[in-house]
């Protein structure tokens, strides 16, 4: 993998969300939340990071999203020369 689409894949995951092991984590949650809410009698609903061990997801402002985006792309802001 060349260091372009490395960075390309950086900046897709911090706009578009995790990939790889930490999606996996999600998708376990779901099916664990669906299977404890059916089997529950009262109380709140369990959510899918009840069951994911580290769910901590950095905030990524869209400025800096963006700003991440272009750089992998290598697209200069707008105004910019």
């Amino acid at each position: 993998m060349s260091s372009r689409e490395l960075s390309e894949w950086m900046a897709y995951e911090a706009i578009d969300g995790p990939v790889g092991p930490q999606r996996d984590d999600l998708r376990a949650g779901v099916v664990a939340a669906t299977m404890a809410n059916c089997h529950r009698a009262k109380g709140p609903a369990f959510k899918p990071q009840d069951f994911m061990p580290f769910y901590e997801r950095p905030r990524t402002s869209p400025d800096a999203a963006l700003d991440a985006l272009r750089v992998a792309l290598n697209k200069p802001k707008k105004g910019s020369a």
